[in-house]
């Protein structure tokens, strides 16, 4: 469910309101249902996106970190070797 989509649904759902109530009524709670559902799909794909990004944000921390380790080591090895050969 995208934005547009939730947007037309919740105009038609306006639309309807502007209708007389007791012939539209059904499909005026039909409409609310349909708008809070995909309110709610879109909330938890959100979250779902949020957490994802999250992770990812640790994940390239714990990366940088990562390299970051290596590279000292790399430089204290490289001395090591320098001493050993003179």
């Amino acid at each position: 469910m995208n934005k547009t989509k939730l947007k037309n649904e919740l105009k038609e759902l306006a639309r309807e309101f502007d209708r007389p109530a007791c012939a539209k009524r059904n499909r005026l709670q039909s409409l609310a249902k349909d708008a809070c559902s995909s309110q709610r799909r879109l909330r938890e794909t959100v979250d779902g996106l949020q957490e994802s990004l999250d992770y990812l944000r640790v994940c390239i921390k714990y990366q940088a970190f990562d390299l970051e380790a290596t590279r000292r080591e790399n430089e204290y090895l490289k001395r090591l070797l320098e001493e050993k050969d003179i």
